[in-house]
């Protein structure tokens, strides 16, 4: 009898593993976002970062449409985007990893500005180039 309770407890705890950000936090962030834009990547690269498992991710996109913007960005600057991709051990806990999108493609972009850099970052997590 034990180890069938010890299965159903497994059966129940695992997905919790693989745990994700509810909406909410996504929607919260996105609401939060200083830079929401409409955007067309024009580049995309990815180099492996000082850790194996990591990957360095930088855009080169065209501001198609500024919805938001503390920076005062406009339609038709071309601006960089920035971030790390931190790989993660089977079975890790916590948000996904923020997509790398294609060149060409047209998506709405969540973004804060890099202090010193002028380069932008996502700010919405693994929903920075998505509609929630």
């Amino acid at each position: 009898m034990k180890k069938i309770w010890v299965g159903l407890l497994i059966a129940a705890v695992q997905p919790l593993l693989w745990a994700e950000l509810p909406p909410s936090a996504y929607e919260k962030k996105q609401k939060e976002a200083p830079e929401k834009l409409q955007v067309q990547i024009m580049r995309v690269e990815v180099e492996p970062a000082a850790k194996a498992e990591d990957q360095v991710v930088r855009l080169t996109a065209t501001v198609e449409q500024v919805d938001r913007t503390v920076t005062g960005i406009k339609a038709g600057d071309f601006i960089s985007i920035t971030y790390t991709i931190v790989g993660h051990p089977p079975g890790w806990v916590g948000p996904g990893p923020v997509p790398i999108p294609n060149e060409k493609d047209k998506t709405v972009a969540y973004l804060q500005q890099i202090p010193d850099s002028g380069d932008y970052a996502p700010a919405a997590g693994a929903m920075s180039f998505s509609h929630f």
